[in-house]
């Protein structure tokens, strides 16, 4: 879900003597929904998260910014792509796994993140966050 974003209102006796008044917001709410589309464009997103939290085999606390790819490549779709997908329907091709649509992939990854374990031991991780995102 989506946090919202929390309001607080602070009142003053001496400023005001008369009745507060609220702002009025205008309702977002039901604007943004339409506008999200159902399918996003490939794009660069980014979580804050805790080294252990990586899953790569490190206990630590350290938190780092972990930026990854997210969305669909329909626009990206390319000849190689409608000639795989005929050649797996004319079973052409039929065992091997392959992907006839372009995938959002990181295009480029950013620099080694650094960091200390709980044991207070020093460890360099490369190519763990994405820099660039892509449809290939």
């Amino acid at each position: 879900g989506e946090r919202q974003p929390l309001m607080v209102l602070e009142y003053s006796q001496s400023m005001n003597s008369g009745g507060h008044e609220l702002p009025l917001f205008p309702k977002l709410g039901n604007r943004m929904k339409r506008a999200r589309a159902r399918h996003k464009p490939c794009a660069l997103k980014e979580l804050e998260v805790s080294v252990s939290e990586l899953g790569l085999g490190y206990e630590s606390d350290e938190t780092v910014l972990f930026r990854y790819c997210s969305g669909t490549c329909e626009t990206a779709v390319r000849n190689y792509d409608l000639s795989l997908k005929n050649m797996r329907l004319k079973k052409k091709i039929k065992k091997e796994k392959v992907r006839a649509r372009p995938c959002c992939r990181p295009l480029a990854y950013d620099d080694d993140v650094s960091f200390l374990d709980t044991y207070n031991r020093y460890y360099t991780v490369n190519e763990l966050s994405a820099k660039e995102c892509g449809c290939v």
